[in-house]
């Protein structure tokens, strides 16, 4: 009986252990199916989050090119260094190690080490030679992810003009700035997933090109802007000037060969230059021009009528009351024709030329010629420049702006207001951006020349053009801008800088100008030459002239344009010191 007993109990274990199991099963396949069927969404959502982690990075930005398709700027592959933070284990040692490479601050670094955050930037677009160094320390939870960093291959070459990119890719200044947005590749969402092992891998791979940003083609010639930085680099230095700024432009399409200037500095070490070294101040700066205002003045007084080439005026010789004011002249002049107060650069000859027109004609075209308004070149920050409405001229401010005083210029303005004169009297709004191409090569846009308005006309720009050939002559005050064998058109300038913390000008601070265009008949290029302050010669046509000579020299042989002036009867000292 007592074992039948046994046997039953042992009978109702089963059974109960059985139903267990059952109701185990049941209970385990339903919550099987509400994980794997009404939850797998949200699981799989919080399950990725634990080894897959997204990060935001652009595409290849987009190349800048000269006329000939040389690169200037362009985007070159490197790594930066990234850290598992929340996953370091000594971030002490970790950080003293990576900065003793890097360079960086060990202290902070340290404490981005420190963080709980599963992913850090250590530094960004790291060289090769340092991210192989760093490699060799094999360190755990230390990865590098592929990247890009800008990269200006002329170092120095047209800094100004390109500007520059900040650590995210962004244009800071220049074009870089400018076309930013057109530059820049697009934002691709880059997926990084951790292995066994704690590491993060790249699972985009390299950078496809159908992320780049667009490509620009600029009309800069990359020979040409060479020429003018290392002319000017040696008269500001031989001068001892404080800076300087020279443009080559072609006068028919209103294209920028070159915009140089001096001091330069290196776009890829930027931070390593001063700030001020920055700036494009061909478009951003202005100044008082100088005596180059007076062939605007004979143009104005020819084109309405006022004057013919060989009107005289009595140049008081050397001196000239108006009000409380007196108008001096270098050299005392009696009786000038008025091609002769060009050549000479008579600044009482100017004044009673500006007496010949009213001051509104006067101020209308000086408007036209582009003076106090932007020519909207492809560049940020251009400056309108000043040049007071002409209700507000005094009796003595027609003839100081017509020999360059009371009115401020930007380089860019002055260079494109001669070129109209060069270019049969049609003014041409600068070209800088000739091309916007795409990642694939195919045209994206294309700028053109493009005409602004006459200024004046075609019979007044000859003859306004055989006057500023007259300067270059022997005896003219751009005669240290002669070349053999061609026919060149100058003016020149010698300005005093205005004081800036107080009324009138500074005795013995200058800005040196000299501007032009060769050959006389087709004009194929015009040139401006700046030099602000110079300290041993500051008149424009010893200091400035001469520059503009070897960059034209250079340019023209370059570009292979033919001698086409007879010089046989002509005499030029061009070792000569000009005059103003």
């Amino acid at each position: 009986m007592t074992e039948k007993n046994n046997t039953k109990k042992r009978q109702n274990r089963i059974i109960f252990l059985e139903l267990l199991i059952f109701v185990a099963i049941i209970l385990l396949s339903a919550r099987s199916v509400e994980l794997q069927i009404f939850k797998s969404s949200a699981l799989t959502q919080k399950a990725e989050k634990e080894y897959i982690k997204y990060s935001s990075i652009q595409g290849k930005r987009g190349q800048i090119y000269d006329r000939n398709m040389n690169e200037l700027s362009k985007s070159i592959n490197t790594f930066s260094v990234a850290a598992i933070a929340n996953q370091i284990k000594n971030p002490g040692k970790t950080a003293s190690r990576l900065a003793a490479i890097l360079g960086i601050n060990e202290y902070y670094l340290k404490k981005r080490l420190s963080s709980d955050k599963p992913f850090v930037w250590v530094q960004r677009r790291v060289t090769p030679n340092k991210i192989k160094k760093i490699k060799a320390l094999n360190l755990e939870h230390i990865f590098f992810k592929e990247d890009t960093r800008r990269y200006y291959p002329n170092k120095a070459l047209a800094g100004q003009i390109l500007g520059f990119t900040g650590t995210d890719n962004k244009g800071l200044e220049g074009l870089e700035y400018k076309y930013n947005k057109m530059l820049s590749g697009q934002d691709i969402r880059i997926k990084t997933i951790k292995d066994a092992t704690g590491k993060l891998v790249d699972s985009n791979g390299t950078f496809a090109n159908k992320f780049s940003g667009n490509s620009i083609v600029l009309s800069i010639d990359k020979k040409i802007q060479y020429i003018a930085e290392h002319a000017l680099e040696n008269v500001v230095v031989k001068e001892k000037a404080k800076s300087g700024t020279a443009i080559v432009m072609v006068p028919s399409t209103g294209e920028l060969l070159a915009i140089a200037h001096y001091p330069k500095f290196n776009p890829n070490y930027y931070k390593g230059f001063a700030p001020e070294t920055w700036r494009n101040r061909a478009v951003t700066d202005q100044f008082e021009p100088g005596s180059v205002m007076k062939i605007f003045a004979v143009a104005t007084a020819l084109n309405k009528g006022f004057c013919s080439p060989k009107s005289i005026f009595y140049c008081e010789n050397g001196a000239y009351q108006i009000g409380n004011y007196t108008i001096n002249d270098s050299h005392p002049y009696g009786w000038l024709t008025l091609t002769q107060i060009v050549k000479y650069s008579s600044n009482i000859g100017a004044t009673k030329i500006s007496e010949t027109i009213s001051k509104k004609i006067f101020y209308n075209s000086l408007n036209d010629f582009g003076f106090a308004r932007k020519t909207k070149i492809d560049c940020p920050g251009e400056a309108f420049g000043e040049l007071r409405h002409y209700s507000n001229w005094s009796n003595i401010d027609s003839g100081a702006i017509a020999f360059g005083q009371g009115i401020a210029v930007s380089a860019i303005q002055l260079i494109t207001g001669v070129s109209a004169i060069a270019n049969d009297g049609i003014l041409m709004k600068p070209l800088l951006v000739k091309q916007i191409i795409s990642n694939t090569g195919e045209t994206v846009k294309i700028n053109g020349p493009a005409p602004a308005r006459r200024v004046i006309s075609s019979s007044t720009a000859k003859k306004v053009t055989m006057m500023m050939q007259e300067v270059v002559s022997k005896n003219g005050t751009g005669m240290n801008a002669f070349i053999k064998g061609y026919s060149v058109c100058g003016k020149t300038g010698t300005a005093q800088v205005a004081n800036k913390n107080s009324k009138g000008y500074s005795e013995d601070k200058f800005t040196a100008v000299f501007t032009g265009f060769a050959p006389s008949k087709n004009p194929e290029l015009a040139i401006l030459v700046v030099v602000d302050e110079p300290k041993i010669n500051h008149y424009g046509g010893v200091v400035a002239a001469p520059v503009f000579r070897n960059i034209l020299v250079e340019s023209l042989n370059y570009l292979g344009i033919p001698p086409d002036f007879n010089t046989s009867q002509m005499v030029a000292d061009i070792s000569a010191k000009g005059r103003q």
